[in-house]
């Protein structure tokens, strides 16, 4: 029987599972099953050459049983309904597990950025606000940046926004810059989550993050913040890859001088001092700790016996299928999932939102102390329903999503 990757079908599999052994009413499977709303568009966007090109859109709401929806829009030339719908759910459940008055949602356009000019980025930007307006609000559903989007994109959707309502609503996104209402510690929220993740459970676990070693799949915004408080508290950067292939240093990678080097040539191949290895190569490394941080499905049951880490720290949505879980399982290796690692950057769009609505805005030392003390109760929270359940950390925070959406929903009366 060939492994199933598709990320819906995967999400739809651990929800079922941790309902049923939590014995959860059939209800709640049967509302959470499905997204509560779905948009799909086309937008229709005058390209520099004076041509007319459409591009597929969508916004998804999953759960908003615990508050407005909340999600990232992401550009990508392979963007899909059904990964749209499974990000939409993993958010709900994020929300959950680090315990914000927030549900799940998502969006995207499915379009390579990398073949458009900055004018039919902004073009294209602005259509997709003005066609999702009425799908999103501040009491609704806050979108914010992921992947090939970034504040800059976020400031033309809420300037888009506010022309379209004729209302100036800064909290209508977040991830925005600092000077239109962005909070202080955004950039780097999700990375410090995930860092900060794995200081909780080295204390629980073992696994040594001073004098340890720490191989990152990908390069990103996420991976690069994660990887200099992982070279600030004293562990060596073993390995960083992107898309175009990857770097390897036994001796430590200074994450800092490696995000120079990629922002001069576009990728970390050729950084000086590194050997070359392959865009999936620092999943197989000797390392004590493991931080995928690229793409969804990336660790498999193909290659889940290749991992040499101790500990793997989900900075990923999806990163690890439930089939290599189970290996991972069986090999003993420590995994810190998704909905609770890579928490970090919607807890902190979540305090931007929050900053926004009271027009008070935190220093950058408050957010980041309010971020510590998040993901410091919520590891606990997890690793206790883990325990108390006999499960493992991923099904330990299911069990703890799953509970407070279910409560939420039990209260309103949708179940």
């Amino acid at each position: 029987m060939s492994e199933n990757t598709n990320p819906w079908q995967i999400q739809l599999r651990a929800v079922k599972e941790v309902s049923e052994m939590m014995k959860l009413p059939p209800a709640f499977y049967e509302v959470v099953s499905r997204p509560k709303a779905i948009l799909h568009v086309s937008l229709p966007v005058k390209m520099d050459d004076g041509s007319v090109r459409n591009f597929d859109a969508f916004r998804i709401h999953h759960n908003d049983a615990r508050g407005p929806t909340k999600g990232g829009i992401r550009y990508h030339p392979h963007l899909d309904l059904d990964m749209e719908m499974a990000l939409a759910a993993w958010m709900t459940w994020k929300c959950a597990v680090v315990d914000i008055p927030l549900g799940g949602a998502k969006g995207g356009i499915t379009c390579d950025v990398k073949h458009l000019s900055r004018g039919e980025l902004e073009r294209l930007t602005r259509a997709y606000t003005a066609a999702i307006a009425r799908f999103i609000g501040v009491d609704l559903d806050i979108p914010a940046p992921d992947v090939y989007t970034d504040p800059q994109i976020m400031a033309w959707i809420a300037d888009e926004y506010y022309r379209c309502t004729g209302h100036i609503t800064p909290g209508i996104i977040t991830g925005k810059p600092v000077a239109l209402g962005g909070s202080l510690g955004r950039a780097g929220a999700t990375g410090r989550g995930s860092f900060l993740a794995a200081t909780e459970a080295s204390k629980v676990f073992g696994t040594p993050i001073q004098g340890g070693s720490v191989s990152i799949q990908g390069f990103g915004n996420a991976a690069y913040y994660a990887a200099v408080d992982f070279h600030n508290a004293g562990a060596k950067i073993v390995a960083a890859s992107d898309t175009r292939g990857g770097v390897y240093n036994r001796g430590g990678i200074d994450p800092r001088k490696l995000i120079e080097h990629k922002r001069l040539t576009g990728s970390v191949v050729g950084f000086p001092g590194c050997s070359e290895i392959g865009s999936n190569e620092p999943l197989a490394l000797d390392c004590d700790i493991l931080v995928p941080a690229a793409m969804e499905g990336m660790i498999t049951a193909k290659n889940a016996r290749d991992v040499k880490a101790k500990l793997v720290v989900e900075a990923a949505n999806g990163p690890t299928t439930p089939e290599a879980d189970r290996i991972l399982d069986e090999m003993g290796v420590k995994v810190l999932p998704d909905i609770y690692a890579n928490a970090g950057g919607v807890t902190v769009s979540y305090f931007e939102w929050a900053q926004n609505r009271m027009g008070y805005y935190w220093t950058e030392d408050e957010v980041d102390e309010r971020l510590g003390r998040v993901m410091k109760r919520s590891f606990k929270d997890v690793l206790e329903q883990a325990e108390r359940l006999g499960v493992n950390m991923r099904y330990g925070a299911y069990a703890l999503a799953l509970g407070r959406v279910e409560e939420a929903m039990r209260l309103r009366g949708i179940i």
